[in-house]
């Protein structure tokens, strides 16, 4: 089973964040901040990744620190249970419809990561969650999760729709691209022989 567990303390938040990659999308969520942690339960149920997390963060601040540092948190979980990504499909990609918005997500966990974020909001908040931060969650999710992650909304008018068809867009793809290919189930996906550094 790969799985994992992160603590991180710092004087601004302190998280513990456990998954299982092979799970079945069970979740125990607690930033205190309801919207994200409806985005999170998401992504776990969709993903088939048991996701437990508890944060304590500077809320009487603002919920930036939470929001990016659980980002962190969960990615490093994630990429320390991927260990060296040996066997896994590598790639994944979603479209997420959700009503009238629909939103592409194409991901490869190459240890190499870059967000591509194309995503426009109406609203400043959805909640008390400022809306510019689901770009900074994504950003540190992938950053530490070692994901070359694109999240396009090609159209939709539902502020909340547009996160949630995000969350479980990667969610999905997420689910390809960590997929052990029982074809090639003891090598790492790449023709250099390790994920991560230069092309």
């Amino acid at each position: 089973m790969r799985k994992a567990s992160v603590e991180r303390s710092t004087n601004e938040t302190k998280i513990i964040a456990s998954l299982n990659l092979d799970g079945t999308g069970t979740y125990s969520v607690s930033t205190g901040i309801g919207f994200l942690d409806h985005m999170l339960e998401q992504l776990s149920r969709h993903s088939l990744i048991d996701i437990e997390v508890k944060a304590e963060g500077d809320l009487h601040i603002d919920f930036h620190h939470t929001t990016e540092d659980t980002g962190i948190a969960i990615g490093e979980a994630f990429s320390k249970a991927l260990g060296d990504r040996k066997g896994i499909a590598r790639f994944g990609q979603a479209m997420s419809p959700m009503d009238e918005t629909l939103t592409r997500v194409t991901l490869d966990a190459s240890n190499r990561p870059y967000l591509v974020w194309h995503v426009d909001f109406t609203r400043d908040k959805l909640g008390e969650m400022d809306t510019e931060l689901f770009k900074e969650w994504f950003q540190a999710f992938g950053q530490a999760a070692g994901l070359t992650l694109h999240i396009e909304c090609l159209y939709g008018v539902n502020n909340h729709h547009k996160v949630e068809s995000c969350f479980k867009g990667v969610a999905r793809a997420l689910r390809q691209a960590i997929e052990i290919d029982m074809r090639k189930a003891n090598a790492v996906p790449s023709t250099k022989g390790v994920l991560g550094g230069s092309l």
